[in-house]
Formats: C-alpha cells, structure tokens, sequence
C-alpha cells in the first residue's frame, strides 16, 4: 500500500538532507520532492503547499545534524499531510450524528454518489453492514434505475445483509423511488435510508441534473462522495464537479488497499473541501474502516 509515495518521499529527503542547509542547494531537491508528490497523483496546489512547508522548517531549523535534518523534514512532512486531511472545518461522526437522529426520532438520510466503476453498490453493502453492526435499522433505495442490472445488484446485496430495498422498474424516476423510500423509512420507524444513485460520468450533464433532483427531493443529511482511489488525480477532478453540482459533505475512498501511490486521498480532500470519513480496503463486508489521516501520513511517510 503506497509503496511508490512512500519510496518518492523518502528518495527526496535522503537528497534534501545530504548537505548543509542553504537556500541554493535547497532548491533542486525540494523540487524533486514536489514530482514525487505530483507524481504519485497528489494534485499540484498540494504538492506546491507540502514543499513549501518543508522548505520553511529546514530554512528555519539551526541544527546540522544530518539525524535532526531528517526529523524535522519527516515532521514537517507529517504534520502537513495532516493538515491538509483534516483541514475541512467540520468533522463528521457518522454514526453520532445517526444516533442522535434515532433518539430524537428523526430518520437520517443518506446520498450515496459517484462515477461509474468507483465502488458505490459494494460501498453502500460495507456501510449498511456497519450500521446493522451498530443495532441501527436500514432501508435502501434503489435509486439507480439507468444502469443494466444495478436494481439486481444492490438487491443480492439487500438479500445477503437482510435489509429492505425499495424499487422500482428500470427507467422510473429515480428521485421517486427515493421519496418512497424515504416515506416507508418514516411509516416504519427505520432509522436509515440509503439512496443509491446511477454511477455518473461527471461529464453527462443530463445525468447530473437528475442526481440534482434526487437532492432536492430526498433533501439528504449527508451527500456523501464514493471516489476511486485507483483513479488517482481523476477523483479529484470528479470531486469536483460532483462538489459543484450538487455538494459533497463526505467522502468514501474505495480501493485503498490496491493503490500503490497514494496521492488521491490528499488530492480528493482538497478538491471537494469535505473529510474522508471511510475507506474500503477489500471486498467483505467488513473491510471497511474509519479514515485516520495520523494512519495515513505514517503510512506514506519511510521509516526515520
């Protein structure tokens, strides 16, 4: 996991500590730093920021050990990564904020979105075993009535998790699948909806205005992003636009164990201005875990 940010970093640092501190023999490393970054999908206004926070402790620090010279890069390094994962203002407690709703009665609704291929039918499974493990009851509508087999898809998974889906023919409406949905949850004191959408190419303006509509009716807690982290630079460009269109709250980053690079979760964060709140690092139902950017910036950063 990360193998190819990992070594890019640490290749940097060994070429950003090899000499005495100066601003001219600074120069050529940081830069190799800031392709390493770039290169392993972390988008360019990152990169610049990460470096820049690099720069300005080295050029800081008075120690000429090349040990020091080290931890205070890694430092600088870790604590930037950080800041930028943690930088959306709010800080979403899923589960908190579900079982608040149920206290108070409230039914809480989810919008589950994102591009064709990302993940979103094996993601909203991990995230309805979740709240079953949480003694939380949930309804899912299958608001995917484009795409050829999808009502079939996210039913099986209906069928093995022993939940509820709401449907419809392929080709009804689908922010009417998702109000009826919304009103059995309500009739029936179940504390979740799921409102499964149709994978979108963010390109496909008519698409985007139906997820527009399923929006504005279904007037959701949370719109929740599914992004591919195979995708690398592309999610955050889908982010977006999703964030344009019709606003991310959240994000879930799938295929996190499969992606050697890493960036896309740095660059998705600063795209769409909203926290990673799970990842999928599998295919069971319960590799599924909550995203920890301090696990995050150790994962990328080498060993000191």
């Amino acid at each position: 996991m990360f193998k190819k940010l990992k070594s890019g970093i640490g290749s940097a640092v060994e070429k950003l500590t090899q000499k005495e501190l100066t601003e001219k023999n600074l120069e050529k490393p940081l830069y190799d730093l800031q392709l390493a970054l770039i290169g392993n999908n972390v988008a360019v206004p990152i990169a610049e920021k990460i470096t820049k926070e690099v720069e300005q402790a080295l050029a800081t620090t008075k120690v000429g050990r090349l040990t020091s010279r080290k931890k205070i890069t890694y430092d600088a390094l870790r604590k930037a990564i950080i800041d930028i994962l943690e930088s959306p203002e709010e800080e979403i407690d899923l589960l908190g904020m579900i079982k608040g709703n149920k206290k108070n009665g409230v039914t809480t609704v989810l919008a589950i979105f994102g591009p064709n291929g990302a993940g979103k039918t094996t993601t909203i499974a991990k995230l309805t075993q979740l709240l079953i493990d949480n003694n939380l009851t949930v309804v899912i509508g299958a608001g995917d009535t484009f795409r050829a087999g999808a009502i079939d898809q996210i039913s099986k998974h209906c069928d093995k998790l022993g939940v509820r889906i709401i449907k419809q023919d392929y080709g009804s409406d689908p922010a009417a699948v998702i109000y009826d949905t919304i009103q059995h949850a309500k009739a029936k004191g179940i504390d979740v909806v799921i409102a499964d959408t149709a994978g979108r190419l963010q390109t496909n303006k008519n698409l985007m205005r139906e997820l527009e509509k399923i929006v504005r009716v279904a007037e959701p807690d949370l719109n929740i992003f599914v992004a591919d982290a195979l995708t690398g630079n592309d999610a955050a460009y889908q982010a977006e636009e999703y964030d344009r269109m019709v606003g991310i709250d959240a994000i879930i980053l799938t295929k996190v164990d499969a992606d050697p690079k890493g960036g896309a979760a740095l660059s998705v964060v600063y795209a769409a201005k909203a926290p990673i709140i799970y990842i999928g690092v599998g295919q069971k139902y319960s590799d599924f875990k909550p995203f920890d950017s301090a696990w995050f910036a150790e994962a990328i950063i080498p060993e000191k």
